[in-house]
């Protein structure tokens, strides 16, 4: 199975700022080095975790630390109350053929 490098950061934003908050959420550029990006958000619009999945650490690592992820961060400063986010390692499950749902 193939192994995945994922990053997953969570924030709790303001009340009614969610658009506001996905418009300096998204990157300018596409950051090397990541494969996927995926974005969810709470029924109430005031939690958004987002999902990147990255060709090693070092790459996820090199955005992290790059000047354009610093100037993103600064423009959802404004609408962030709370944020979580770690680094993992992963694969896909495979769903067992005749299981329901």
């Amino acid at each position: 199975m193939e192994e995945h490098f994922v990053w997953v950061t969570t924030r709790r934003i303001r009340p009614g700022t969610l658009g506001d908050f996905e418009k300096a959420w998204r990157p300018a550029t596409h950051p090397p080095g990541m494969r996927r990006a995926l974005a969810y958000w709470s029924e109430d619009g005031q939690e958004i975790t987002g999902v990147s999945f990255w060709d090693s650490k070092e790459a996820c690592d090199s955005w992290r630390t790059s000047e354009p992820e610093a100037q993103r961060r600064a423009g959802m400063a404004p609408y962030v109350v709370e944020e979580r986010e770690g680094f993992y390692l992963g694969r896909e499950l495979a769903i067992p053929s005749g299981s329901p749902g």
